[in-house]
């Protein structure tokens, strides 16, 4: 089947795809703390996402990144990863891999490891046990830690991705390198989004700049740049006293549209060709409407067509509904 490249010559290969919009955890800087959710028969079934992934990954997906909400909160979830794990097997997909909180792991982290999955994503903003439950308003960080050691034992390489927040996690910034260091996990460190206000929260007063943060580590450390990619947005350092690779996504002050290679298909179906525009197509109609897939194709063909050249974060034209889905799309490349 001819693979999917989009009008910039860009093959797309790095699919996400949120399998609920449910989540075990209200961080501030995500939902509210009373969030209604969608209706289920709103949601893509289990069978459905098979088909919609399988689909992508004929066209030329070779990576899978499953997110939410919380991905591993949804009802049988395992059956979605083992039918994933087909093209594992098959050689088709490349890597299959997840973002999550870290809340379910220790229950599955060995189905996960045997469904292939190698890597792992966890977020995780403080260390502090009294923070952690303010940050998350139900987590509990005890759960969270044993998850990540849980996915470790089980052969997964983790990854933690931490919000910047000022005035919150600031005074962290050495302790959870050190922790990560001690514990052989890589770092990432992600730029909010000050897009308005969430509930209580005010986003603009959480604004802490990579660059600042940077700053702060190149005080103390010498570090070195890195040309290494992982189909995310992320750009790396390495950190020379210790080996240590701490990445940066920074999707204000950075554009790395240049070699986007990757789309975003929410738990309703519908598919964004960019992960910082409110352009997007619908999958969920055609991959409904009949039982053989050349629709499907079709639309998702079409919807390549639209990919724009590079991303727009123009806040005054977003919901905050919008703007919670991106800023949490981005958390983990």
């Amino acid at each position: 089947m001819e693979r999917l490249i989009d009008p910039f010559a860009r093959p797309i290969s790095y699919l996400r795809v949120s399998v609920t919009d449910r989540c075990d955890f209200r961080c501030t800087y995500c939902m509210a703390e009373h969030m209604t959710f969608l209706p289920k028969k709103d949601l893509l079934t289990l069978e459905e996402l098979d088909r919609l992934s399988s689909t992508f990954i004929r066209m030329g997906v070779e990576k899978l990144r499953i997110t939410g909400g919380e991905p591993l909160v949804r009802r049988d979830i395992m059956q979605y990863f083992r039918a994933m794990s087909r093209h594992l097997e098959s050689g088709a997909l490349r890597e299959l891999t997840l973002t999550t909180n870290g809340s379910q792991l220790a229950r599955f982290a060995d189905q996960l490891a045997d469904c292939g999955i190698r890597r792992v994503n966890v977020s995780l903003d403080t260390l502090d046990p009294d923070k952690f439950r303010e940050i998350t308003r139900w987590g509990r960080l005890d759960q969270v830690l044993e998850g990540v050691r849980a996915a470790t034992r089980a052969g997964m390489r983790v990854k933690i991705n931490t919000v910047a927040l000022k005035g919150f996690n600031e005074d962290e910034l050495f302790t959870l390198l050190d922790w990560c260091a001690a514990e052989d996990h890589d770092l990432t460190f992600i730029e909010v989004m000050p897009m308005g206000e969430m509930g209580e929260e005010m986003r603009l007063d959480q604004y802490w700049p990579l660059k600042d943060l940077r700053g702060r580590l190149a005080e103390r450390f010498t570090l070195t740049d890195l040309a290494e990619r992982t189909g995310g947005p992320a750009r790396y350092v390495r950190i020379e006293e210790t080996g240590q690779k701490v990445g940066f996504i920074t999707p204000l002050t950075h554009n790395f549209c240049e070699s986007c290679n990757r789309v975003r298909v929410t738990c309703t179906g519908e598919l964004f060709m960019c992960l910082g525009q409110e352009d997007m197509a619908d999958l969920r109609a055609p991959l409904r409407a009949s039982p053989d897939d050349a629709l499907l194709e079709e639309a998702i063909r079409a919807a390549i067509a639209r990919k724009p050249k590079g991303h727009d974060f123009d806040y005054s034209r977003q919901t905050v509904r919008g703007q919670v889905s991106r800023h949490m799309s981005h958390t983990g490349g």
